[in-house]
């Protein structure tokens, strides 16, 4: 499910701004972007999102500022440059080259003149500090995928609603969808033989045999009992995303089957819109976890 969080923290001359953000995915895909004072906390991360998060292509980011005195965290080995500079510029000379800049970028570049001061070090008291931001971010993120899983599972509860007022409509029209067929029957093979032409028990038996193929009853009763389900899934506290898969799956079977043996204008009509309004329910459970 999509989802964003943010918690920020200004304290003196710090600013510190995570986020959390996340798109639909199967698994849980996650990237961290993170200052490199904090890259010795990274698995330490990794595992506290995997713990809270389930899945998602998730992204957490860390701005960490600060607007204080500048320091200077490298040193330059001088002597070391003068000398490489010294016989870059003999070389230069030699040749006649037309400008320096070249050389003292070279130099300054040559091997071991330009000297670390010692990596940054992260003093715990700061880590505790973006730890407890990491904590509330994600607490933001769960609380904005809360709301969108309340106003999905309405969209939801509506779709299956309108699944079941169709099946109303397919059930009314059920009965006189039988006796339109006898007649119809009954009238071709009339028209086709006469009156006297046909036996009257036998034509009965076979209207029978074609009528039973056409029944609806065990889908349409099955079909109730899948919409029923799949309410009483939604409404679990568990995460049941798979499931509301899986009945949505059976929720077509039984919806197909009506619409092959419905043959009847007016009833496919509704079968229609049942699969448009189930094509809904499958592109929203994409968010569902």
């Amino acid at each position: 499910m999509t989802g964003f969080g943010q918690a920020v923290l200004h304290r003196g001359d710090t600013n510190i701004t995570v986020e959390v953000k996340s798109l639909n995915s199967k698994f849980l895909d996650l990237t961290l972007r993170l200052p490199r004072i904090f890259s010795e906390k990274e698995l330490e991360l990794r595992n506290l999102i995997t713990e809270k998060l389930e899945r998602g292509k998730v992204s957490l980011s860390i701005d960490y500022q600060q607007t204080g005195k500048a320091e200077i965290r490298q040193t330059y080995n001088q002597d070391l440059f003068v000398a490489y500079y010294a016989e870059l510029k003999k070389l230069a000379d030699r040749v006649v080259a037309p400008s320096y800049d070249t050389i003292f970028s070279i130099a300054l570049n040559s091997p071991d003149v330009i000297q670390g001061n010692g990596k940054e070090e992260l003093e715990p008291a700061e880590w505790e500090r973006v730890n407890s931001l990491i904590l509330e971010a994600i607490q933001n993120f769960d609380a904005f995928r809360m709301a969108e899983g309340k106003s999905l599972e309405e969209r939801l509860v509506q779709y299956i609603m309108s699944i079941q007022a169709s099946l109303s409509k397919v059930e009314s029209l059920d009965p006189k969808r039988i006796e339109r067929t006898r007649t119809r029957i009954k009238g071709s093979v009339t028209d086709f033989f006469g009156n006297e032409g046909f036996d009257t028990n036998r034509l009965e038996q076979e209207i029978i045999y074609y009528i039973e193929k056409l029944d609806i009853h065990e889908e349409r009763v099955r079909l109730k009992t899948h919409l029923d389900y799949f309410l009483n899934v939604l409404a679990d506290k568990q995460s049941n995303g798979k499931k509301l898969g899986f009945i949505s799956q059976e929720i077509g079977r039984e919806i197909n089957t009506i619409g092959s043996k419905a043959n009847d204008a007016e009833m496919q009509k509704h079968v229609v819109m049942m699969k448009e309004e189930l094509e809904k329910i499958k592109e929203q459970l994409n968010n569902v976890v």
